[in-house]
């Protein structure tokens, strides 16, 4: 994991993700939503997803469009928000188990702020946030115990 990434370094990230043809199991674009239980949704189905895949990380990026991957900007400011008098970041690790050192970077990409949330994969077992695991399924969010072959298959992964 980069754990100081420089700005090229984001942007360059940022253009590679939008080169995908669309989302995948380990990136999801994103424009202003900030529901909190959402991005908490999101760490586990993805950190689980990119274990699966085989991917050293997953990716959340807002200020593009999901359809066609424009940079559209973004209102979205993790560093500002709260959860109740709780910084979102310190919110989202308490409710993770086990807890992920995500990070949430703030840029500006073709002129415009972009958030990318960077997520490690799951290592040992499955990540639950607020007590569920979640997965992708395509390119939806769901609970990994409605997908018993799936939950075989990360188990299947971590024994390895």
């Amino acid at each position: 994991m980069n754990t100081n990434p420089t700005p090229d370094y984001l942007n360059g990230l940022v253009a590679e993700l939008r080169k995908l043809p669309k989302e995948t199991g380990w990136v999801e674009f994103k424009e202003n939503n900030s529901n909190p239980e959402e991005i908490g949704e999101y760490l586990s189905a993805l950190s689980n997803t990119a274990a699966l895949q085989d991917k050293t990380n997953a990716y959340v990026v807002w200020g593009v469009k999901d359809d066609n991957h424009e940079v559209v900007g973004t209102e979205f400011k993790p560093a500002t928000m709260k959860k109740g008098n709780e910084n979102i970041e310190n919110w989202l690790t308490r409710l993770l188990n086990p807890h992920l050192h995500f990070h949430f970077y703030e840029i500006t990409h073709e002129g415009k702020a972009v958030v990318i949330l960077e997520i490690p994969r799951a290592h040992t077992k499955p990540v639950k946030f607020q007590g569920v695991e979640f997965i992708r399924v395509g390119s939806y969010r769901q609970k990994l115990k409605d997908h018993p072959q799936l939950e075989k298959d990360l188990w299947r992964v971590f024994d390895t």
